[in-house]
């Protein structure tokens, strides 16, 4: 099968910046960090500046402008103030942003001083992401992290001064957490007043502390049905509140969804930065060196720092684009899908349109097809029928 055009590539207009510090790594944590080795923040600050030099990232002429920009990691705001202050100095020598773009940082609650606050002021952060997981101190003790119930009010409050836009996640399927515990926090959460709430279930993942203990028996999975319920409520309750169920694990205030991350969703063309960071530029994916010092030896060599690299062919990208759109509440419309791929929706994947509908998945208004209520408890293994 054939499209009927060539699809049509943009210039990316949105970064992602991977800053790799923690003071501790979580026992769930997989994600590309190092914890304990603020000693090497120096080192990562001039391999960032030498990548972002690196083709095809650095711009023909002056600054690339950006809609969205977003640090994650790790902790964007672990380093000290005057090393956030030359991480942003980098970006702006970079990437040009305004008033109007959506400026993201990801925050672990304890290291938000309000001199770091200062600097993301500074900047123009506007969207700050803290690190909440949960209100129980006792949830907060087995997934290691360093604040405490009391505080989280405090900071959110302080936060807020600076930032109207404040998001925060939560954790759910955490080994002996209760139904009711769950409502309570987000419960909690909402009384924060904060626009902006994710959600996610808890995973073992393959090489953490907590699978390592899941093996010797030390903990256990939440059971399937237990984390149906807790999804259920987390649906039941932010939507009561007013909540726009916009994508899998977010939920937002009306004109509070998360730009940077719709890039991705709606499969637009990002740079992203940093150690294990993947990238989406000129029809082509790279994902970096996920060592941070394997990162750190590449640039410091001079060379690139990508570890994988794939062009996808035309069919193969129509149907990631289905993969990531089901996850959000907009689904995947025939008209633009087709004008963006130059593949009719029915005739790339009718079969399984079909399928999912008769398996009560997906509904199809004729327009386009979205996930049922019964397909988000299953959206994994419903988008992956598409790929």
């Amino acid at each position: 099968m054939r499209p009927q055009r060539k699809p049509r590539l943009s210039i990316p207009r949105a970064a992602y910046v991977h800053v790799p510090f923690c003071r501790h790594r979580c026992g769930y944590c997989d994600f590309t960090l190092i914890a304990g080795r603020d000693d090497l923040i120096g080192d990562f600050l001039a391999a960032l500046a030498r990548e972002l030099r690196l083709p095809p990232h650095d711009p023909p002429t002056g600054r690339t402008p950006l809609d969205t920009l977003f640090l994650g990691g790790g902790t964007p705001t672990h380093p000290p103030p005057s090393d956030l202050r030359t991480l942003f100095a980098l970006l702006q020598d970079r990437f040009d942003w305004s008033d109007e773009s959506e400026v993201s940082v990801e925050a672990n609650p304890l290291d938000l001083t309000d001199d770091q606050l200062a600097v993301l002021d500074e900047f123009g952060v506007n969207r700050i992401s803290l690190g909440v997981q949960a209100f129980s101190a006792e949830t907060l003790r087995l997934l290691e992290r360093d604040h405490a119930p009391e505080d989280i009010p405090r900071i959110v409050q302080r936060v807020q001064r600076q930032c109207d836009n404040v998001s925060i996640d939560l954790i759910f399927g955490v080994p002996g957490q209760s139904l009711a515990e769950w409502e309570q926090t987000l419960r909690r959460g909402l009384d924060l007043g904060v626009p902006h709430i994710s959600t996610y279930g808890l995973t073992f993942e393959s090489g953490t502390a907590f699978e390592t203990r899941r093996l010797r028996g030390e903990l256990a999975r939440t059971p399937e049905e237990l984390e149906r319920e807790m999804y259920a409520a987390a649906m039941e309750i932010l939507i009561a509140a007013g909540y726009e169920h916009y994508e899998i694990s977010n939920f937002a205030r009306p004109g509070f969804s998360c730009r940077h991350n719709q890039t991705y969703w709606d499969g637009r063309e990002y740079f992203a930065y940093g150690p294990g960071a993947a990238r989406y530029v000129r029809g082509r994916r790279e994902t970096n060196v996920r060592s941070v010092l394997g990162w750190l030896a590449k640039l410091e060599r001079n060379e690139s720092p990508v570890a994988d690299a794939e062009e996808l062919s035309p069919e193969a990208r129509a149907r990631e684009l289905i993969f990531l759109g089901l996850r959000t509440s907009r689904g995947i419309n025939r008209r633009e899908f087709r004008e963006r791929t130059g593949f009719a929706l029915d005739e790339l994947v009718g079969d399984a349109i079909r399928s999912q509908i008769a398996s009560g998945h997906l509904q199809d208004d004729g327009n386009a097809i979205r996930l049922t209520r019964e397909g988000k408890f299953v959206a994994d293994r419903v988008v992956a029928a598409f790929l």
